[in-house]
Order: structure tokens, then C-alpha cells, then sequence
């Protein structure tokens, strides 16, 4: 067959067997039978693995291999760093001579559900859970188009290969490299089957802006009126749990792009965080975890292979790969129209900003290249105390172009169809972590569903006097008197104290980014 001479062009000329596109329950197998990952069935069927030393992504071994045509368009950065086309073929070399005689498993298919816009995909892999990873999340092609299929970009994933960093020139054993030349990912020694997804966004998120496709780090949904919802937010702002709406239908959790047509997802699949899992606030998750789902570093009772959602000796980061048609109202289509509304979450642990506010377009730029979140204390050593973050573009390790450009495409979108933004604080009230207490999910659905359904257009709003922010006076389902921070804490001055301080942080962050405008700079927060 003809992916075979493919594979063999790549350089893998003395293959094992093949298994290409085989159906998930034959590689769940395949992968408990030689213990991939220490592969054990929950309960409910799911299969479980362990990532073993990386149980998150390794953003220090990501590389771009610096070349005369992507040279000028990527944001060199501490996210963005390159490598040479010596040491990648060099390395090159090394895993396709890995490769030779092994057993390999294919996963042919698609990122980005409007084909108009989609990359074919090849994963060739050295084990069958990433088989499964890749299935899982990417499109998966027809019987037809499997048959007609040809690869645009091949991901190699062999998490068994070890680099050797002075001679491969890679920062440690792993490796994520991309060539955007020869159109080839490299994946190794990770086992966390986060590198395989976003190695390929973070490609999408390459090649879409020439295309004119505005590629985001965001869940979608659609509501029953037809009307399309953008939802932007770092790790454990509430994206996905807010996105999953069982009175909207899903178009996706994480990955979309915004073309002239509209929204699509580039995924075909959902990578939702376990940690903490409750069955009541996240239903549509919680069903999803059964045969046929990948599930990471979650603690199983080895008698009855239940697991402990609230058991992170492994990682907090424990997560669950699942299609998209697992969750009972998605729309499967993968698309939807031009957005109505788009929400930025943030979870400020420091407790001063608003449970919602309405942006206008220069200030939803400000807080799109801002991307701001706060990482509390216990996430990671050495932080004993609330502290803000701020990932551009609500993704920065993402994201390899300068953030100005995708905030300019988002701002003649928001402009062009006339979208509402929100900034909606998913964290605290009453005080700053420690002091005051998280905003109730119920009162932050409730604001969601009201900026969504258009309820607030029709409210009067009051402007606060640190961030600049429009704040509504009254907002169904919730209690007014939580909506201006202010009034939640029992010390005024202390909350001035703390608004000022979060300001400052704004205001210095936003000086690294070149070619923002000047009217953009004057939306944000009062300079203290």
C-alpha cells in the first residue's frame, strides 16, 4: 500500500508490522498486553496509563528548527527557541535508525475540522497508547478518505528513544522539535500525551495566519439559537467546566480557529483535566471516562480499579483524552458561526477583580496580549504566596509568532461582527486567597449565561477605579452585591492596597510586547 513506501521515504526501510488506523479497543490490547505505560483498565473500561517522569508538558525542550524561511516569523523567545538543521537531521538520523525493525503504529488523519483549512496528519509511533493519544484527539478520516489520504506533516513519537543532550544539542533526554520545512515533528522520551497535542497547534497556530485563520487557545459552544461562544482561560480558570454547558452543544474544549466562514475546532477530541473531578459540577466529563477513553496518572484502586480523582501523588496535572461525540451535546460538525460573545477568564487570587465586566475592543486587546491568571501557593515549589502570571494570547508556549499579530486579527474579528467581550474572574472575592473565598461556580454560570443570552446588554454598567473596567449593577441569578469587588471586602483600604499592586503588575508586563498602540496601552489599568 502506498503509506508503506511513505514510511519508507522517511528513511524507516526495515518496518516491523504496520498497524495503521487500527480501532482503539484493538490497541488498547495491543497496549496492555506488552504494558505500555503500566496500562490497566478502570472500572468503567477507560484505559490507564502512567507517564512516568513527565506528567506535564517540558516547555525547556521545545524547539523550532531556525531555517531562512520561518526565520523572520517566529518570536524568538524563551518559549520560541531554536535549533539548527544540522543537529535536528543529525537527531533525525538517530530515531529513524531507532525505528528500524520495530513494530509501528500509524494514525493517519486531520487538524482542523473545516476542510478548507485542515493539515492531514501522520503519527508514526513506537507504542499504542500514543496511537490511542492521537486518535483520540485528532479527526479521524473515513474509510474513503483513509484510503486517498496523503500526509501534509508526519509526527514521530517515540517515547522510549533517550537523547543525549551534548551530542543532539536538546536542553535534556526529551525533545519536541519542529521543522516547519520538511514538515516533520519530532516527540521523544515523554510519555505525556500533551506534547503530541499541542506540537501540533502550536503548528496550526504557525501556519493558519497566512491563511488568514485566526488560531486560538479556546473552548467553543454553540447555543440553541445559533449563537456561538468563545471561552479563553489558562490551566484552572474554568474552561472547560464552563464550556461543557449541557444547555449549549459543544464545539469544542480547547484549540478552534476563526476563519471568514466562522469558528472550527482543530481537534477531534477533548484533553480534560481529572484532578478533583466531581461527578455533580462535571458531569459530562465524569460519563466520558469509559472504554474507549486514555486516561493519565490517575491513582486506581488496584482491588476494584476505581480511581481517586483527589489523589495527586503522581501530578495535579492528571488528565483524560476522549472524542468529542462522548460528551452527549457536542456538535459534532466541529463548527459554528461567527462568535456573538467571547468570555476571557482569569482566577485572580488576589480578589480585587470583577466577577464580570465588559471590555471594549481596545481593552479586550490589552487583556488578550496580557492573558492574565494567578498561580497559587502549593502549585509549585518555592511559591508561598498568590502570584500573578501572565501567558499572552492565553498561551503563550503556543503561540510562535509575535502576539501583536494574532491580537490584531482578534481585533478586527471582534470589530467586524460586532462580538461582546467579558472578562469574567473565575477566583476570589472578599479578599485575596487565604482571606476571601472563590467565587461561587453557580453565581459565575449565571453571569456566563446572562452575557451569552444578551441579558446584559440591557443593564446599567459603573466604571471602577483601578482597571478601568465596566462593571453591571445587576446581573440575573446573582447577588449584586458581589459584582464590584469592593464591596465584598471587609477593609477598603486593603483592597485599594491590593488593586494597585495587581495594576502595577499589568502595566509591567505589557511593556515587553513591541507595536502595541498606544490607545491600546490607555484601556488598561490606571498607571499607580
Amino acid at each position: 500500500m502506498n503509506y508503506k513506501h511513505e514510511i519508507m521515504e522517511l528513511g524507516i526501510v526495515n518496518t516491523g508490522n504496520i498497524y495503521r488506523n487500527l480501532n482503539v479497543m484493538d490497541l488498547t490490547e495491543r497496549a496492555l498486553r506488552i504494558n505500555d505505560g503500566g496500562a490497566l483498565l478502570s472500572h468503567t473500561g477507560a484505559l490507564c496509563v502512567w507517564t512516568g517522569k513527565y506528567t506535564g508538558r517540558s516547555p525547556n525542550d521545545r524547539f523550532f528548527v531556525d531555517t531562512e524561511s520561518v526565520h523572520d516569523k517566529i518570536a524568538w523567545n524563551s518559549s520560541n527557541k531554536p535549533i539548527s538543521e544540522e543537529k535536528f537531521n543529525r537527531l533525525y538520523e538517530k530515531v529513524i535508525a531507532y525505528l528500524q525493525r520495530k513494530d509501528l503504529y500509524v494514525f493517519d488523519g486531520y487538524v482542523g475540522a473545516d476542510s478548507n483549512y485542515r493539515i492531514s496528519l501522520r503519527v508514526i509511533a513506537e507504542n499504542p497508547v500514543s496511537a490511542i493519544l492521537s486518535d483520540r484527539m485528532f479527526i479521524r478520516p473515513g474509510a474513503e478518505e483513509l484510503e486517498n489520504i496523503k500526509p501534509e506533516f508526519t509526527l514521530i513519537a517515540v517515547p522510549n528513544f533517550v537523547a543525549d543532550p551534548k551530542r543532539d544539542g536538546t536542553n535534556s533526554e526529551a525533545f519536541i522539535i519542529i521543522n516547519y520545512d520538511r514538515k516533520i515533528v519530532l516527540v521523544g522520551t515523554s510519555r505525556y500525551g500533551g506534547e503530541i497535542k499541542k506540537a501540533m497547534f502550536t503548528t496550526m497556530n504557525f501556519l493558519m495566519p497566512d491563511r488568514d485563520v485566526l488560531p486560538m487557545h479556546c473552548s467553543a459552544n454553540i447555543g440553541k439559537d445559533g449563537r456561538t461562544a468563545l471561552f479563553f482561560g489558562l490551566s484552572g480558570t474554568g474552561k472547560t467546566t464552563l464550556s461543557a454547558d449541557p444547555n449549549r452543544y459543544l464545539i469544542g474544549d480547547d484549540e478552534h480557529g476563526w476563519s471568514g466562514d466562522g469558528i472550527f475546532n482543530f481537534e477531534g477530541g477533548c484533553y480534560a483535566k481529572c484532578i478533583r473531578l466531581n461527578r455533580e459540577k462535571e458531569p459530562q466529563i465524569w460519563n466520558a471516562i469509559r472504554a474507549g477513553a486514555l486516561v493519565e496518572n490517575v491513582v486506581l484502586d488496584r482491588n476494584t480499579r476505581i480511581p481517586d480523582y483527589d489523589d495527586a501523588r503522581f501530578t495535579e496535572n492528571t488528565r483524560v483524552a476522549y472524542p468529542i461525540n462522548y460528551i452527549p451535546n457536542a456538535e459534532l460538525s466541529g463548527k459554528g458561526g461567527h462568535p456573538s460573545s467571547v468570555i476571557f477568564l482569569t482566577a485572580d487570587a488576589f480578589g480585587v477583580l470583577p466577577p464580570i465586566a465588559k471590555l471594549t475592543n481596545e481593552q479586550a486587546m490589552y487583556y488578550f496580549i496580557s492573558g492574565y491568571t494567578s498561580k497559587l501557593a502549593g502549585t509549585e515549589r518555592g511559591i508561598t504566596e498568590p502570584q500573578a502570571t501572565f501567558s499572552t494570547c492565553f498561551g503563550a508556549p503556543f503561540m510562535p509568532r509575535p502576539s501583536v499579530l494574532y491580537a490584531r486579527m482578534l481585533s478586527e474579528r471582534i470589530e467586524k461582527h460586532d462580538t461582546d467581550v467579558y472578562l469574567v474572574n473565575t477566583g476570589w472575592i472578599g479578599g485575596s486567597y487565604g482571606v476571601g473565598h472563590r467565587i461561587d461556580l453557580p453565581y459565575t454560570r449565571a453571569m456566563v449565561t446572562a452575557a451569552l443570552n444578551g441579558e446584559l446588554r440591557n443593564v446599567d454598567f459603573i466604571k471602577e477605579d483601578y482597571f478601568n473596567l465596566m462593571i453591571p449593577t445587576s446581573c440575573p441569578g446573582v447577588d449584586d452585591n458581589i459584582l464590584n469587588p469592593v464591596n465584598t471586602w471587609t477593609d477598603s483600604e486593603d483592597y485599594k492596597k491590593s488593586a494597585k499592586e495587581l495594576a502595577r503588575k499589568f502595566n509591567e508586563n505589557i511593556k515587553k510586547f513591541q507595536g502595541v498602540d498606544s490607545t491600546i496601552l490607555d484601556a488598561g489599568p490606571n498607571r499607580f
